[in-house]
């Protein structure tokens, strides 16, 4: 996989997200496996016609294939027509946010208040993090009495720009810092790399959620 390319990384990308192999990609766009499997390890990019199919297939658009507007924030086209918002229950939230991923944790810092983006797992029902000691997410974090813990939020989305669908959970708790014995279970890897040793961990008291999506 050396040769691939951001385009070899999005179709790869884009082909789990939906739980497909190269085969069921290939019919979806009328392609041979074989073809869908260079493109993922190959930097070429196809012509104007087999882009449109494979976004199609993909279900998600030739310019995000391509990295267009990656560095915009998602969600600039126009609202589907007749869209419908949905309360989600909370088993359904925590089905959602059990694989892990990137979420927001929302507090009110040393600063005012302040929302940062964390790699989460989710272990035994409960949000794990690291971060770095020292940092805001340290202090800002604690009370300093015993027993006494912050509440905050926590939120994780998912944008489906194609199809201007998409849904968010919203999680309520009080941030645990971690202890050494403590540690057994959920160990995420922050993106951000670096020292990040300090394990924070919610637990959820109130879990809520929205789905928009067409009629």
């Amino acid at each position: 996989m050396t040769g691939t390319g951001d385009f070899g990384h999005r179709i790869q990308y884009h082909r789990q997200r939906l739980g497909l192999t190269p085969e069921q990609v290939a019919e979806r766009a009328d392609m041979s496996a074989g073809y869908i499997r260079y493109m993922e390890e190959h930097v070429d990019i196809p012509d104007r016609g087999t882009l449109n199919r494979l976004a199609d297939a993909l279900e998600t658009t030739s310019r995000d294939l391509l990295g267009g507007g990656r560095d915009r924030p998602p969600g600039v086209g126009p609202a589907m027509a007749e869209p419908v918002l949905e309360v989600l229950d909370p088993d359904e939230c925590r089905r959602l946010i059990e694989p892990g991923g990137i979420g927001r944790i929302a507090f009110n810092g040393s600063h005012g208040p302040t929302v940062l983006p964390v790699n989460f797992r989710m272990h035994e029902g409960a949000i794990v993090f690291r971060t770095g000691s020292g940092g805001p997410m340290d202090q800002d974090l604690r009370t300093g009495l015993a027993g006494v813990e912050v509440m905050v939020g926590f939120e994780v989305d998912r944008i489906d720009e194609a199809r201007r669908q998409g849904w968010s959970v919203l999680v309520q708790g009080a941030a645990h810092h971690v202890t050494p014995e403590e540690q057994a279970g959920a160990d995420p890897t922050p993106w951000a790399g670096g020292d990040r040793r300090l394990y924070i961990r919610i637990v959820p008291h109130r879990i809520t959620g929205r789905r928009i999506h067409a009629l």
